[in-house]
């Protein structure tokens, strides 16, 4: 069986985006609002998933990662409304 790994943006109740990397995107989303994600997101409850890329390795999901915490808020903001999700 395939593994595939997720860059994803989740957004916070205060409006910020989180940037993270993950193997098993629902289970990570439910560590988040559980507060037993990353820091960052505890006091930031609840998250919403808002953007995601898919990849083959972990060495390009990371790469990815760090790419997108580069770009500004305004950056990230374009990138979440050029790929919005639907549920």
């Amino acid at each position: 069986m395939k593994i595939l790994h997720y860059t994803y943006m989740l957004r916070c109740s205060d409006g910020s985006l989180y940037t993270g990397y993950t193997n098993r995107l629902q289970y990570r989303i439910q560590m988040h609002q559980s507060g037993k994600g990353a820091k960052y997101t505890r006091g930031r409850l609840p998250v919403e998933l808002v953007y995601v890329e898919e990849f083959e390795t972990k060495e390009e999901a990371m790469k990815r990662e760090y790419e997108l915490k580069q770009l500004s808020k305004s950056e990230k903001e374009s990138l979440v409304q050029s790929k919005k999700l639907e549920f």
